[in-house]
């Protein structure tokens, strides 16, 4: 592994342990075991770094979302399945969880930045997905922008929004035939 690998690992679990506005170069460096001069080579400051770290998450979050997709499959199935796994990883990976917890509770200005970018790419990638379900003729023409907004903030309302006002959180398949029998309905072709 080179230097800058090393760097990016030890800023990544810094920024998952402390979060991002007490995470510092200091720290890094100790958990990189290289002087701090040597992270500098690698990135010019703080923030550079962390947008390296939000990026290879990103990539990661991206990988785990093709793997639950089934070649073939109809889009529902498939956009469902993306979106949980989105929401999955949103709530399991470690540095996504602490950033979500920051921007609550410090509400640190570079943090809701990147988790506003992180879902915008979200949106966008949906938005390129059903796109591609258009030109195939799986879905009805549509405004593909607010459909994967509307989509997207729907999965996020019902699996983590409703269990904080309800004694109970949905279950996979209750959101799934919810939404199968309204939007993704409305949408198919």
């Amino acid at each position: 592994m080179n230097r800058r690998q090393e760097i990016m690992e030890a800023a990544a679990k810094s920024f998952s342990l402390f979060g991002y506005k007490a995470t510092t170069m200091d720290q890094v460096a100790k958990i990189a075991n290289v002087g701090k001069g040597t992270i500098y080579t690698f990135f010019s400051n703080k923030e550079e770094l962390f947008n390296a770290i939000v990026l290879k998450m990103i990539a990661e979050m991206q990988a785990s979302t093709d793997a639950v997709t089934v070649e073939g499959a109809p889009f529902a199935q498939n956009a469902h399945a993306r979106l949980m796994q989105i929401l999955t990883f949103r709530k399991t990976h470690q540095l996504y969880a602490k950033l979500i917890e920051e921007e609550k509770e410090l509400r640190t200005p570079a943090v809701i930045e990147v988790l506003a970018n992180i879902e915008s790419e979200i949106v966008s990638t949906i938005q390129a997905k059903i796109e591609r379900a258009i030109h195939k003729g799986e879905l009805k023409p549509c405004d593909s922008e607010l459909v994967a907004y509307l989509l997207f903030k729907s999965y996020m309302a019902l699996v983590v929004d409703w269990g904080k006002t309800h004694d109970e959180e949905l279950t996979e398949e209750r959101i799934a035939g919810l939404l199968s029998g309204t939007i993704f309905k409305c949408l198919l072709a």
